[in-house]
């Protein structure tokens, strides 16, 4: 093993906090949007208005026939908002058939230093450091030494971060000319967006351009220098995000919706990109950035107040992507550089877990849309992304509004005697020929987005001949939609409740992603979807009891709620996932002819260690070339006098009490074992302990 030199120089770099209230002078000015974009624009305005508008004066004249009460008034609005949100979809759609051609820029044109920055939390090494390993080694051998790695950790795990610290010699002998630097953080302070910001205010002097991954993220190495070379050939650009394709698919849900992002995925990030133009938004990895522009225009503040909408700004990316942009760079999307991929999500418990923090990321939003300076494009970025969690209440909402118009329509009399002169009773009336027309125009609306994507891929050959020829393009796109038709209710209750929570001031941690997924027992499974459970059952006998017609247009609904729990089960199962593979089902392109690159990572992940260490402690005591690279990398402790870790006192005291390595290993909780091998003086002082046994096994010998 190689002596671990952590971290190059430091080439520190100014990241001064943004203001939300003023803004400085912008480092560019402001070009027009292009025909294209205004084109894009102007579809994306026009359809979405012309849609709402239609669906609102349908439903108006379904609603009407028996006079407008309170309910229906109720339907009306709700119903409004969420055709409009189907209608902004189907828009979307349409305006890809503006989106930009592709660019070819010259990929070993002159630049600086490019950072891969790897941002790590308690994750897996040996996926994390092989899939370094194969982007390094796909790269152009030109453009080698023009890249480095750069893994900024904030794990929290002793065993993990020793298990990063023995990988990073590995990787860096296979990555040859390329650098790979190492640094763990002792303070998680504001997260990844803290993380990241730490980094460029350390060492952004060092780099003309960060790509930022994710834990899951795989990149090939044409994309990469795509990448750069896209930077190097625009001052004025910012950010450049890539649209993701993914990956690893190992269960039903991951299996439709890799498919869905296979196949629908390309229509919806070529609309996004024709329509925001140089207005664009950043979704955290999978980006180019370049450095000076998110060092002067990205430091991000705290928001007044406690949480769940003050304090760290959860979603970061979309708000830096809103300050680069209010500060004169671009910020634009490019569907045509491909060879970006990312993780598949396995399951639904994993899904509904982490939409606990992106939803309270997002609605914390709401406080920066009117902030001073944004595009207007940034504020819609921020709205979108508000209303993809509100939305759910707001079908809930129509939901229930539906029910309790039948159950009035039931339990209360006609008004005989209404106050106002009538030569009929009053009571909730529909225009029921007219409603079904809606409901089945609200359904193409709905689904127009996948009918566009279908067809595209079925002209499309290298596409249709990945996903299985034309029957495996149209069987999988049904497959597909009937798995998101069982999901949508369970993930509509889910994501109400998480946003009723955010509205009622309950904030979540910050807990790693389980990008692997886990297999849960029935008895758990039924548990987690309890409420969803008792929802559909309670919605079912509502509506058996007022009105079977109902209970029937209500069935999709009632069914996937009260069979959450198997659902969930089914749609998370790897061994059904492995079945569907087989079969071809939801088969992508990425599975049938694999890229390089992930072949390479697969066999690359054999080289690393497959266990984390048993304990960090001893494994440090027993490998003394990786006790040395740890001692050298570890950060000293600012503490300020008077001020004392309980923690690390509770150590200390362990540490003096011990006889042996292996009794203060056996007595050591997570977070004492963590205290003691970030400190260089309490670790010092365990090692001994283990010094004084092997003196004492040498001289018995």
């Amino acid at each position: 093993m190689q002596r671990l030199t952590a971290t190059p120089p430091p080439a520190p770099l100014a990241m001064p906090e943004q203001s939300f209230k003023t803004r400085g002078l912008p480092a560019h000015d402001f070009q027009r949007p292009r025909l294209s974009t205004m084109a894009a624009r102007a579809t994306l305005i026009i359809v979405t208005l012309g849609l709402a508008a239609f669906g609102v004066s349908e439903m108006y004249a379904v609603a009407k026939v028996g006079g407008m009460a309170f309910l229906e008034w109720g339907l009306l609005a709700v119903f409004a908002v969420a055709f409009a949100w189907i209608g902004f979809s189907a828009a979307n759609a349409l305006a890809s058939l503006f989106a930009p051609r592709g660019k070819s820029e010259d990929i070993y044109a002159d630049g600086g230093l490019t950072a891969i920055v790897m941002p790590v939390y308690n994750e897996d090494p040996r996926e994390v450091f092989s899939a370094l390993a194969a982007m390094v080694t796909d790269l152009p051998e030109r453009l080698r030494t023009r890249f480095e790695v750069f893994i900024v950790s904030d794990t929290t795990n002793a065993e993990t971060w020793i298990a990063e610290e023995r990988a990073l010699s590995i990787l860096r002998a296979k990555c040859g000319p390329t650098k790979v630097w190492y640094r763990r953080r002792r303070d998680n302070t504001h997260r990844k967006a803290g993380n990241v910001a730490d980094f460029v205010r350390r060492w952004g002097g060092r780099y003309e351009h960060m790509i930022m991954l994710d834990a899951d993220s795989l990149i090939t190495g044409d994309s990469l220098a795509r990448l750069r070379a896209a930077m190097i050939a625009d001052p004025r650009a910012g950010i450049i995000q890539t649209s993701p394709s993914l990956i690893g698919a190992t269960t039903p849900y991951a299996r439709a919706q890799q498919f869905a992002n296979t196949v629908t995925g390309p229509v919806v990030s070529k609309g996004i990109a024709a329509w925001q133009g140089e207005d664009g938004n950043y979704w955290g990895h999978n980006a180019i950035i370049r450095v000076a522009a998110f060092a002067s225009a990205a430091g991000l503040p705290d928001l007044p107040g406690k949480p769940p909408f003050g304090g760290t700004i959860l979603s970061h990316d979309f708000v830096e992507a809103a300050l680069i942009r209010r500060a004169g760079w671009t910020v634009t999307m490019r569907p045509d550089i491909t060879g970006s991929y990312e993780g598949a999500p396995t399951d639904l418990f994993g899904v509904i877990k982490r939409d606990r923090r992106w939803a309270q990321g997002n609605l914390q939003h709401a406080r920066l849309v009117g902030a001073n300076g944004f595009a207007t494009c940034s504020r819609l970025h921020f709205v979108i992304g508000i209303l993809a969690y509100v939305m759910s209440p707001v079908w809930l909402l129509m939901l229930l509004t539906g029910v309790a118009l039948s159950v009035q329509a039931t339990l209360i009399r006609p008004e005989y005697f209404p106050t106002s002169f009538s030569l009929f009773p009053t009571w909730p009336a529909f225009d029921t020929e007219r409603m079904v027309t809606l409901f089945i125009i609200s359904l193409g609306v709905l689904l127009l987005p996948k009918v566009i994507a279908m067809v595209q891929a079925l002209f499309d050959a290298r596409l249709r001949k990945g996903c299985g020829g034309p029957l495996g393009v149209v069987g999988s796109s049904f497959l597909e939609l009937l798995i998101s038709t069982l999901i949508a209710p369970i993930m509509m209750i889910a994501q109400t409740g998480i946003v009723l929570s955010i509205l009622l001031g309950r904030a979540v941690g910050w807990l790693p992603q389980a990008r692997q997924g886990q297999s849960i027992c029935w008895r758990a499974a039924f548990m987690f979807h309890s409420v969803h459970i008792a929802c559909g059952v309670a919605l079912a006998l509502i509506a058996l009891a007022h009105s079977p017609t109902l209970a029937a247009w209500m069935s999709p609904t009632l069914f996937a709620l009260i069979l959450a729990a198997p659902i969930s089960k089914l749609c998370g199962s790897f061994t059904l996932g492995r079945r569907m593979r087989r079969m071809n089902a939801m088969v992508t392109p990425q599975e049938s002819a694999p890229p390089e690159v992930l072949l390479m990572a697969q066999r690359e992940a054999d080289a690393f260690p497959e266990a984390l260490p048993s304990d960090a402690l001893i494994t440090l005591a027993e490998d003394p070339t990786l006790c040395d690279a740890h001692l050298g990398a570890l950060e000293p402790e600012q503490r300020g006098r008077g001020h004392f870790d309980p923690t690390r006192a509770l150590t200390q005291a362990k540490v003096g009490e011990a006889q042996t390595l292996e009794e203060l290993a056996s007595w050591l909780a997570p977070q004492e074992r963590m205290a003691l091998i970030s400190d260089l003086g309490l670790l010092g002082s365990a090692l001994k302990l283990g010094k004084g046994r092997r003196n004492m096994e040498a001289s018995a010998a």
